[in-house]
């Protein structure tokens, strides 16, 4: 077996998909679910090797994921501690520090925290790693290229940086689907249909994000660009600018960055 996930759910299921796209084999995988309802979809789905407690077999693969609930991570990373040497570990639990989760394993020093988002469900994520000083240069590869099984991936250098990214990227698509809910809203008052409201919000989001992927301009020279003046988008640009609907959304994004610090306090907090 050549990766353990510990933890069975809509991440790791994420994970899981990309990763046999990519062309690993399913018995080089083995996930740690207590669940029993979920063992049954996960063999079903992926035919991967399923465990419903710790098993000798899954605590020696070399890369052991982390896929469960914050909460929960301290308790498990105990009760498994012993099993570890060399193994990397990664850990994709919101919240928990690297050093926590190092303290939780007994000193085990090599391991790397990541922070995916949602879209990793559809391979369209984007996730931030951040590795212990111990972690080698050819384990941060098998990191990232794990990661990379659904979808783009950047490196910070420190780990308060992961706080930002969880700010921005991990609790970003909730921040994309709220915009979405207010242009369907104003689509529906403008008579338009629930269908038509639904469907041009949605490709109006999805298409711009394609255009901004693909030009190798700034988004606010692309902005720029379908900002006629004295026309349509000028004038509710000029609405949203007077209501300072930029500021205030910057300042959310610090309010989640606080929450993700003022987390990992909380849960650093276990013994």
């Amino acid at each position: 077996m050549k990766i353990a996930f510990i933890g069975g759910g809509n991440m790791a299921t994420a994970m899981l998909g990309g990763l046999l796209q990519q062309g690993y084999q399913a018995v080089d995988i083995g996930v740690l679910e207590v669940v029993a309802e979920a063992r049954v979809r996960l063999v079903e789905q992926f035919k991967v090797q399923v465990f419903a407690a710790p098993a000798a077999a899954l605590l020696a693969a070399p890369l052991i994921v982390f896929a469960v609930k914050p909460q929960q991570l301290a308790d498990v990373a105990r009760s498994i501690a012993t099993a570890l040497s060399h193994q990397l570990v990664i850990s994709i639990a919101a919240g928990i520090r690297a050093t926590d989760l190092s303290r939780w394993l007994d000193g085990h020093q090599n391991i790397v925290r990541v922070m995916p988002n949602t879209p990793a469900l559809v391979q369209a994520g984007i996730t931030g790693l951040f590795a212990l000083p111990a972690v080698s240069a050819d384990d941060r590869a098998r990191a990232e290229a794990l990661m990379r099984s659904v979808g783009e991936v950047i490196w910070v250098d420190n780990e308060e940086a992961i706080d930002a990214v969880t700010a921005v990227s991990g609790s970003g698509p909730a921040y994309v689907f709220y915009f979405i809910e207010a242009l369907e809203q104003a689509a529906l008052e403008l008579g338009l249909s629930a269908d038509a409201a639904r469907k041009l919000s949605l490709y109006t989001f999805s298409g711009a994000a394609k255009l901004a992927q693909a030009s190798g301009d700034s988004a606010a020279v692309l902005r720029a660009r379908v900002t006629s003046k004295g026309g349509t988008t000028e004038r509710a640009l000029l609405a949203l600018d007077q209501s300072e609907v930029k500021q205030k959304f910057v300042a959310a994004v610090r309010q989640a960055a606080e929450r993700s610090r003022e987390l990992g306090d909380e849960f650093g907090k276990a013994r």
